[in-house]
């Protein structure tokens, strides 16, 4: 993952800017209506795995939200801005890792199938956003650390998924909780990498 955040320089021309405009739009809407479902189904089923799923999804709204405000920009401020997005995903990962400490002390059994149901619609969605960012993945900073937060969902709902799954076979709350665990080191060690390269290209 050496080079998952690699910089390029180069200005976008205006043709590409009002395509990556459109495909963020997209991914925008995608990732804030998931988010609205996995978080009121992750309390509704006392899922861990759900919520931090759902907080992802809304870190990358927030990513995409961003994206599009500085999309004319100059490459040094969206530099910048891909720092604030690397800020937003690092507090998000602290957080998951907050709640789970919390189910551990006060462990509750998740409804099993309400997480695999929701994983698998999160699974699709966050291939789709995927698959339109990979095409333009190294033309830009932005899209490069839009494209890692699709990836990293893509991750992270597999096991979403699987953590519904044993939840209902062992009948216990324990892979919800490391799932959640899981997640929230996933969105830490990628916050790092953005906030390490556009620190470098916004200050040096």
């Amino acid at each position: 993952m050496s080079d998952c955040c690699e910089f390029d320089n180069k200005e976008l021309d205006l043709a590409k800017k009002k395509e990556l405009k459109q495909i963020f739009i997209i991914v925008l809407a995608i990732n804030f209506v998931m988010f609205i479902a996995e978080f009121i189904g992750g309390i509704l089923a006392s899922s861990n795995a759900l919520l931090g799923d759902s907080l992802d999804m809304l870190g990358d709204a927030s990513v995409y939200g961003v994206s599009l405000l500085v999309m004319n920009k100059s490459s040094n401020l969206r530099a910048k801005a891909s720092l604030i997005k690397g800020l937003i995903m690092l507090l998000l990962g602290f957080f998951v890792v907050y709640k789970s400490i919390l189910r551990i002390i006060v462990p509750t059994l998740p409804q099993a199938e309400t997480i695999t149901l929701l994983g698998v619609v999160a699974l699709i969605a966050n291939l789709v956003s995927f698959l339109l960012l990979m095409k333009h993945r190294k033309e830009d900073i932005n899209v490069k650390s839009a494209w890692i937060c699709s990836r990293n969902d893509v991750t992270a709902n597999v096991a979403v998924i699987g953590a519904g799954l044993l939840v209902s076979y062992f009948n216990s709350a324990w892979p919800d909780i490391f799932v959640g665990l899981g997640i929230s080191f996933l969105i830490i060690q990628s916050s790092v990498q953005v906030i390490a390269e556009s620190y470098k290209h916004s200050f040096t």
